[in-house]
């Protein structure tokens, strides 16, 4: 029996209000961060996320870990500074607005042609063989100086002499936009990626690739599919950062490279659509900020990927969405008192150790420069006891303390995620 009327599925008005904010921030932010370091640090931020998340695209939802992100990325930087080195020079007439597509089209390309043969094998043979692949690319980089410039890499020039309503792209601030405009469509494309069946198949492959197969799924078609959609955004934030520092060497399809991308999508939060994008944040934070302030950032940095994988293996992003589910059911100011014994207990034994990791750099890389150090206003003296023994007695006061609090917490939360339980149970049952 047919129908007699339409029926309209109600507008999600959360969803709705969440990418208003997501666009309101991106368009309001440099406008209070307006320093030119901030707009730098603002357009990196764009092109890592759009990078980040189409890294988890193959990692969080299709459950395939890559060792070799940065080819797809780093290739489409290549064709994307060719490409712009064309358009200023008149031999491609393509407005440079579009030099990032054509960075997204190379780096589908590529995923095009390696993934079919990557993607017809998953866990660790497929994460070897992007090892492979990415070390494969990385040598010819230095092998074949007519495209990748060698070492000096390839320059360009992104400004437009006549651009369109004073557009030329030279201000920073008008790139930024630009880059605003590609991460918010990227962002939105890939969460619709997610809603749609063949997202939902890719989550099947990744759970149980056999009872997929068992129903009548091609699994190494569905992970090739998104294998080269990924390569699509990938090239797309490849080619933003082509036009963002209007130079691209070797290093944008190295090791290190892929390696970031895995490490903060992790620490961000794989199992969640915003967790790459928190990731993205702090690894820009991490790479132009924080390394300025110390020379051990890369041990800080492992040590948090150390205690992420073992005490949050969700990442940020789970940590932010146990405790919404607190607030939900109206508990989380109960914990306000234990959040705050945690930061500061915390907080004091992280200086201890820090002070000892810089006393150690110091005596292995900086000793020239004297036999004292400057740490957050404080002088230590690597050479001598007493700026050791301070520094460990500060660390072990505040592992102690802290380990008391994280017992008192525990408590805490053991008595709230019961309550949660019965709670659900009691409303399931209504």
């Amino acid at each position: 029996m047919s129908k007699s009327h339409y029926e309209f599925t109600p507008i999600n008005v959360g969803r709705w209000l969440v990418w208003s904010l997501f666009a309101l921030i991106l368009a309001l932010v440099p406008l209070v961060f307006s320093s030119g370091l901030s707009i730098t640090v603002l357009s990196q931020m764009g092109i890592a996320i759009i990078a980040c998340l189409s890294y988890n695209m193959l990692l969080g939802q299709g459950g395939m870990l890559s060792f070799g992100h940065a080819v797809y990325t780093g290739l489409g930087s290549f064709v994307a500074i060719h490409a712009l080195n064309s358009v200023t020079g008149g031999s491609l007439p393509v407005p440079m607005a579009a030099v990032p597509l054509i960075g997204g089209l190379a780096g589908m390309g590529f995923a095009v042609l390696f993934g079919y043969v990557t993607t017809r094998k998953s866990g660790t043979t497929f994460a070897m063989i992007t090892l492979g692949l990415g070390e494969l690319v990385f040598a010819m980089s230095l092998m074949v100086p007519e495209f990748f410039g060698g070492e000096g890499g390839v320059s360009g020039n992104r400004m437009v002499k006549n651009g369109f309503l004073g557009i030329t792209f030279g201000p920073p601030i008008q790139v930024y936009y630009l880059i605003a405009i590609y991460t918010f469509f990227a962002v939105a494309a890939m969460f619709a990626f997610t809603r749609t069946p063949l997202g939902r198949m890719l989550n099947a492959v990744r759970d149980n690739p056999e009872r997929v197969e068992f129903v009548g799924y091609n699994t190494h078609r569905v992970r090739y599919i998104a294998f080269i959609l990924a390569g699509f955004f990938a090239g797309i934030s490849g080619g933003l950062g082509a036009l963002n520092f209007e130079i691209v060497n070797f290093e944008v399809v190295g090791a290190a490279r892929s390696g970031a991308y895995l490490l903060f999508t992790f620490l961000g939060g794989a199992t969640f659509f915003f967790g790459p994008i928190i990731g993205a944040v702090m690894m820009v934070l991490a790479f132009v900020l924080f390394s300025e302030f110390t020379r051990a950032w890369l041990l800080y940095l492992g040590l948090i990927f150390l205690f992420t994988v073992m005490y949050a293996p969700g990442g940020v992003a789970s940590l932010i969405m146990m405790n919404l589910r607190v607030a939900a059911f109206g508990r989380l100011r109960e914990l306000w008192v234990s959040y705050l014994g945690l930061a500061m207990t915390g907080l004091v034994g992280l200086l201890g150790a820090a002070a000892m990791i810089e006393m150690i750099y110091h005596l292995q890389l900086n000793a020239t420069l004297g036999s004292e150090l400057k740490f957050l206003g404080i002088t230590l003296n690597p050479v001598g006891l007493n700026s050791w023994f301070g520094s460990a007695f500060v660390f072990l006061t505040g592992l102690g303390l802290f380990e008391v609090v994280r017992r008192q917490f525990l408590r805490e939360w053991s008595e709230i995620q019961e309550y949660i339980e019965k709670e659900t149970k009691r409303r399931d049952a209504l």
